[in-house]
């Protein structure tokens, strides 16, 4: 099979999530990539589960697994003026530079876009950021909760009327920036086998907010108006709601399209009245009586529990899920017959799983199995290859550890 990155070399300066994942993705294309950190190790390689609330002594970090696989580490304290010119030495041979370091810092160790292009105007220099490029915030340092789900709007329109906004999970606008920023090199790598010339990628993570709650924010931008929060006691389309089983759990039932499926619904959870009756008769008539609707479906609802709500309705041709935990999630089997867990061989921890790639190619095996380099496990053979002399080599090795 061809390697659709082959030969394509990469150096990441980047720490935490959305960077390093575009990161990984590009090593799972097939790129050599090579991750600049800290002596010490970046916080994200030592956030094992225990340390988040886990019962587990698992004794790696799994998303840093997941974000950083398939890569090579190169340590170097940049406190060092050996170490800011053995880095260019490095970045002088690679194809893309993909960071998520400030813009002022990145002027201080001569590593801005400016600098780099000017020395070599076919590099492509791929950055992330909170805020953007441009403005007065754009060194204003961020995570995807500040920049992507409070100040985008996406915390405060994602709970009930009644309830305190949501608590975003980890790497949620990280993991979408990351396939942003992946789509903005290969693009670029494409029209430099055109052109010869790089050129720069911006993704902000506030951006990415407004890319994906893009149907809201393009309602709001011609109505000057924030979306209406959806209330499960009164929604506009009841089938389009979250109904709690007898058990406690809970359905989602997604039938966006009501009219198409009032009748075999109605049939399914044994209320077959239900589909003549006038107050329930069209998508509007269970709009306006959507209260009242709701009332009879949570009385339905309770009356079994999930598993015995998922053989009912799993019979019939409707759209919904049951409301699963992650734990539950990660055995589904339709998750396994797609390969979404794939097992890592670990040369020191053994085999674990993993998320896989977010994408499949028919010509070109992409499992994401690699495990995360070791820290500074490959310093010294990355800096003889960009020509760094064995002294400073050795300086810069023992600087490290």
């Amino acid at each position: 099979m061809a390697i659709p990155l082959e030969g394509i070399r990469v150096v990441e300066i980047a720490s935490f999530v959305a960077a390093p994942a575009c990161g990984a993705l590009l090593a799972d294309l097939g790129a050599s990539v090579v991750k600049v950190e800290v002596p010490w190790g970046e916080i994200y390689r030592h956030s094992l589960p225990r340390f988040a609330g886990y019962d587990s002594e698992f004794p790696i970090a799994p998303p840093f697994q997941m974000d950083n696989r398939g890569k090579r580490s190169l340590t170097l304290d940049l406190a060092l003026p050996e170490a800011v010119q053995a880095l260019h030495r490095v970045v002088a041979k690679a194809d893309v530079v993909l960071t998520n370091m400030l813009p002022a810092r990145l002027e201080k160790y001569g590593l801005d876009a400016e600098r780099l292009l000017a020395e070599r105007p076919e590099l492509i220099v791929a950055r992330l950021s909170g805020y953007g490029p441009e403005g007065a915030e754009a060194n204003a340092p961020a995570f995807d909760y500040s920049s992507y789900w409070a100040r985008t709007g996406l915390m405060d329109q994602l709970h009930e009327p009644d309830v305190p906004p949501a608590f975003q999970r980890p790497g949620m606008g990280d993991h979408s920036a990351s396939l942003s920023l992946a789509v903005g090199i290969l693009s670029a790598l494409r029209t430099r086998d055109v052109d010869g010339k790089g050129q720069v990628i911006d993704v902000s993570l506030q951006h990415i907010g407004f890319y994906i709650e893009g149907n809201d924010a393009a309602m709001t931008l011609v109505t000057g108006e924030s979306p209406p929060r959806h209330d499960r006691r009164a929604p506009r389309n009841p089938l389009w709601n979250h109904y709690e089983c007898g058990d406690g759990r809970w359905i989602s039932l997604v039938m966006i399209e009501s009219d198409r499926y009032w009748a075999a619904f109605s049939r399914a959870i044994g209320r077959p009245e239900f589909e003549t009756d006038e107050r329930f008769s069209d998508g509007v008539a269970r709009y306006k009586n959507g209260p009242e609707l709701v009332a009879f479906l949570d009385e339905t609802f309770a009356s079994k529990t999930l598993e015995e709500w998922t053989e009912v309705l799993g019979a019939q041709r409707l759209i919904w899920a049951p409301v699963k935990t992650v734990a539950e999630a990660v055995v589904d089997p339709q998750a396994a017959a797609n390969g979404s867990f794939p097992t890592v061989q670990h040369p020191e921890h053994g085999a674990f799983q993993t998320v896989a790639p977010p994408l499949t190619m028919s010509g070109y095996a992409m499992d994401g199995t690699a495990p995360a380099p070791a820290l500074g496990e490959h310093t010294a053979e990355v800096l003889a290859e960009a020509g760094v002399d064995d002294e400073t080599i050795a300086l810069l090795v023992a600087a490290a550890s």
